[in-house]
């Protein structure tokens, strides 16, 4: 464990360290402190979903607004029904196919949420990494607000030195995985429309996605890039 400025770096080599890296997140959570954490697409900075006060601080310290709020990712995929509603069909056939994965659903969010992740019109972008340290951290924390790490306007941090460039003075603890398997954010699905579209194309193709949907009966459209993690 090492100290880059405010934050604490943890490794995960072997697992006693990724045990103490899992713990140290949950706790920096559970205090409404901002952690770094590897997913299978690039690094994240994450708060507690649940906790505005941390999303706010999320948001300000990538430099961002309420009108681009972050994603939620989830440790099981049963928990998008806890987050979202009327979550169509083709879109559960997606989960069960790319979930866990570099897929994020945008959908109605439940209404009985006590939450305010920004500027959401009453949706909720839910996403469930395929990467172990993120889902272990996850499973301690429960639902996570997770935007890539960086500064809006640089590229994401695909390692936890970028990571600690851009964002070591605003998290205190920072999971150290390695460099991302991905590399690639997530590829954006609106799910909230009579016809679901593809808002941003990432490490999921068009193609990809449609081989599942065409047998259904369904298929995306692409809406072409629009900004998230």
């Amino acid at each position: 464990m090492t100290s880059e400025g405010t934050s604490e770096r943890y490794p995960t080599g072997t697992d006693e360290e990724r045990e103490e890296a899992v713990e140290a997140a949950a706790d920096a959570i559970q205090r409404g402190e901002l952690i770094v954490l590897p997913t299978d697409t690039v690094y994240g900075i994450g708060a507690d979903a649940f906790d505005p006060v941390a999303v706010r601080g999320l948001l300000a310290a990538k430099g961002r607004g309420r009108e681009m709020p972050p994603p939620v990712l989830v440790s099981a995929a049963t928990t998008l029904d806890a987050l979202a509603t009327k979550v169509p069909g083709w879109a559960r056939s997606l989960v069960e196919e790319f979930w866990p994965g570099p897929l994020t659903l945008v959908c109605h969010q439940q209404t009985s949420l006590q939450w305010d992740l920004g500027d959401t019109r009453g949706t909720v972008a839910v996403r469930m990494p395929d990467h172990d340290v993120a889902r272990a951290i996850l499973e301690r924390t429960g639902p996570l607000a997770v935007s890539s790490a960086n500064k809006t306007g640089m590229p994401a941090a695909t390692d936890a030195d970028q990571a600690i460039d851009m964002l070591g003075d605003d998290v205190a603890v920072v999971v150290d995985a390695g460099e991302s398997p991905g590399g690639e954010a997530s590829t954006i699905v609106d799910c909230t429309g009579d016809q679901g579209r593809v808002l941003r194309l990432g490490a999921l193709s068009l193609e990809q996605l449609n081989a599942v949907l065409e047998p259904l009966g369904a298929t995306l459209t692409d809406d072409g890039p629009a900004q998230g993690q």
